[in-house]
């Protein structure tokens, strides 16, 4: 299994995070790629990777709830930091209008800003999407030759707009959210497809049942694999052989 999205450098693994990556190698996580947030978190986020090399993955990006009146800022921050090593994609990076739509005009500069920089670097994206499916599909249709590879992140949206990401080329990152009993997401994503999903855990943030309402880790993510194996009706090694190869292959650099 690969998580491809996790904050496990943040503060709530400080005392564990060498017993948390053990504990998810014992299940079968392979590897877990690392969301930056903003410049704030950069710092974590590399010595982490440092730390662990062989099972961390890097992606460099500002988040958008991140952005706010010093945007220009920790934009241009961000990018030295994008530009000045191998990441294996730019991340995480989107729009969010669940909270607050004040600074929605910033957001979306963000957005396009970092996917061109995506683009220049031939990275895949990872993209945040809360409540702004219109707003981030208009975006990465402005220059409809250069939409990149990338995931939905924590895909919450409906039949419809899983049809149109996948049609651009996206995958959809399925996490701990599949397994709520109040959740659509499964009759979703069967009518999309097992091969154009990947796992994820957004850990600690997210965690599936029967550990919700904990500090989510990359073992937990078994969780999602067994949920999935249920819904596509396929055994877990399957599931586990068909997310990992589309993980692999959308991270291709570093496999």
């Amino acid at each position: 299994m690969i998580d491809t999205h996790s904050h496990i450098y943040s503060e709530e693994f400080d005392k564990d995070r060498a017993e948390v990556i053990k504990n998810a190698q014992n299940i079968g996580v392979e590897n877990v790629v690392l969301c930056n947030v903003d410049t704030s978190t950069v710092a974590q986020l590399e010595k982490t990777a440092s730390e662990f090399p062989h099972f961390c993955l890097s992606a460099m990006g500002l988040h958008p709830t991140s952005v706010k009146e010093d945007y220009l800022t920790e934009l241009q921050a961000i990018k030295e930091h994008l530009f000045a090593k191998k990441y294996c994609a730019a991340g995480e990076i989107g729009i969010d209008l669940h909270w607050d739509k004040t600074f929605l005009n910033e957001q979306i500069i963000v957005f396009e800003q970092q996917l061109l920089w995506a683009n220049s670097l031939n990275l895949p994206v990872i993209i945040h999407i809360r409540k702004s499916f219109e707003e981030v599909f208009v975006s990465l249709q402005k220059k409809p030759k250069d939409i990149p590879q990338g995931i939905f992140h924590c895909f919450s949206g409906g039949i419809q707009e899983a049809k149109k990401a996948v049609e651009l080329g996206f995958m959809l990152g399925i996490g701990g959210v599949v397994t709520y009993k109040n959740t659509n997401l499964g009759q979703i994503i069967k009518q999309i497809g097992i091969e154009h999903l990947l796992l994820e855990t957004d850990a600690p943030y997210l965690a599936p049942i029967p550990y919700r309402g904990k500090r989510n880790e990359p073992q937990m993510m078994i969780e999602v694999l067994k949920k999935l194996s249920e819904i596509f009706n396929l055994s877990e090694e399957k599931i586990d052989e068909i997310t990992t190869n589309s993980a692999k292959k959308l991270f291709s650099k570093f496999f």
